[in-house]
């Protein structure tokens, strides 16, 4: 049957159904809906291994993606926290190709249920959401390009307690520091800057990893709160 809005419907609420009949920690063996999904699954991964290029790979995903969206809505919507590989992977997937709403959404459930990536990675779930929008924040603004910095916040907030390295967290906080800082310059404040925030979050990055490379961009933002401080009132203005 061809893909239909009665057809996402279906998917969404079996896969909601059988997510709520699972007890947390429970294995989704045997789920009809995860069974479907896991064989899609293993049969994606097979055309990724026959692709070098990882833009190419990301494309793929991208149009990979959609297939798992009902199921993964309904997982979120009603699920207990049990072990779901199809969930971990479409969020890691959902991280590689941009997708970063979709992903933190995913991400935050995973993390509510402590749920771990499958075997094969060696970070924790935690660790791996912070350093892979970090980077792929990082990445964009080395060359110059803006990246929202709710995303960042959000995923600094949601990973605030997961055990990392110092060296990961302070890269999601150099990141962030750079993107409240976007477009501030000696003449222009734009709307919704912060740069104290800015300033903190430079300063957390360099107090958990002293050459994360934020010296120099603290320099900077530093310079650019006392340009942009407000002036205190004048005795008597009140008067």
């Amino acid at each position: 049957m061809a893909d239909s809005p009665a057809k996402r419907h279906f998917q969404r609420m079996l896969a909601a159904q059988e997510a709520a009949s699972k007890a947390p920690h429970e294995l989704m063996d045997g789920a009809t809906a995860y069974e479907q999904h896991m064989a899609q699954l293993q049969s994606d991964r097979l055309r990724l291994k026959q692709v070098q290029s990882a833009q190419a790979k990301a494309e793929l995903k991208r149009d990979m993606l959609p297939a798992y969206g009902n199921y993964v809505a309904g997982v979120i919507e009603a699920g207990k926290g049990t072990p779901d590989e199809v969930l971990t992977t479409t969020m890691l997937w959902s991280i590689d190709v941009g997708a970063f709403d979709e992903a933190l959404c995913i991400a935050e459930y995973v993390l509510r249920h402590g749920l771990a990536m499958p075997d094969r990675f060696e970070r924790t779930t935690g660790c791996l959401v912070a350093e892979e929008i970090a980077e792929a924040a990082l990445k964009a603004q080395k060359v110059g390009e803006q990246f929202n910095a709710g995303i960042l916040a959000r995923a600094a907030s949601l990973t605030a307690a997961e055990d990392m390295p110092d060296e990961v967290r302070a890269k999601l906080h150099l990141a962030l520091g750079r993107a409240l800082l976007s477009g501030v310059t000696d003449e222009a404040l734009p709307p919704g800057s912060d740069v104290q925030a800015g300033v903190d979050n430079l300063k957390r990055a360099i107090d958990l990893h002293s050459s994360c490379g934020g010296k120099k961009d603290l320099e900077r933002a530093e310079r650019l709160l006392k340009k942009h401080a407000v002036p205190p009132p004048s005795p008597g203005a009140n008067s």
